[in-house]
């Protein structure tokens, strides 16, 4: 069941059970975590940085942008979530997820600094599934 607003906790750690509609902020680590809005059950990570997710806070409610797309998942869920309310956002095709990858790519690139790495040359299926792995391990090993 697709949701249309959510809660936020702010925790140290992810709990080792996640609840529909709340949103856990780790501020130490950086981290967003929830449940997939349209109610599938995975467990979506966000990592706070400027080149991937910022969380915007005004006292009452969260913000995240961009988009939470989670190609990785079957249901291919894509939503905004704005001052505690989902907004869903409609699918991308298999063309516009694979050019959103290689930008997000671009950015971390620029971000970190890697100066030695052509941009058009990094892989973007090979970012993606890092970038996956280690949300995913960093989420398990707390």
């Amino acid at each position: 069941m697709r949701i249309n607003s959510v809660e936020h906790e702010f925790v140290e750690f992810a709990p080792s059970e996640l609840r529909q509609r709340v949103v856990y902020v780790s501020i130490q680590y950086a981290t967003v975590f929830h449940l997939c809005a349209c109610g599938c059950g995975n467990k979506v990570v966000t990592p706070l940085s400027p080149a991937e997710w910022q969380l915007a806070f005004d006292g009452e409610s969260i913000s995240l942008s961009p988009s939470i797309g989670n190609w990785e998942f079957p249901c291919q869920s894509h939503y905004w979530i704005r001052r505690n309310q989902v907004r869903w956002a409609g699918p991308w095709s298999a063309e516009k997820i694979e050019a959103g990858r290689f930008r997000d790519a671009q950015d971390l690139e620029e971000y970190f600094g890697d100066s030695q790495a052509d941009a058009e040359a990094v892989s973007v299926q090979a970012v993606s599934k890092h970038r996956l792995f280690s949300r995913v391990r960093s989420y398990f090993k707390r």
